[in-house]
């Protein structure tokens, strides 16, 4: 291998891992949702619920897409799925 191929593989990586670090900043960080937050959704890409083998409080996340169509983030409060009347 000769120093030009050398030389162009090194520049390539080098290109690879800058793109790597901007698509890492590109995360979406999510909002804790707080009583009379405005939300502004679009479209529901995912849910999910939090889970715990108990009753009570989780942490649940909802992925969502706004009327501008940038990706959004919201945390909220709701009640496990293992709260069950007997």
């Amino acid at each position: 291998m000769n120093w030009k191929n050398l030389s162009i593989a090194t520049l390539f990586a080098a290109l690879s891992l800058g793109a790597l670090s901007a698509q890492a900043q590109d995360v979406v960080k999510p909002e804790t949702y707080m009583y009379g937050t405005h939300l502004d959704i679009k479209q529901v890409i995912s849910s999910r619920e939090g889970t715990t083998p108990a009753c009570g409080v989780v942490t649940s996340r909802l992925t969502y897409l706004d009327s501008m169509d940038q990706t959004r983030v919201l945390d909220y409060q709701s009640f496990s799925g293992g709260c069950h009347d007997n």
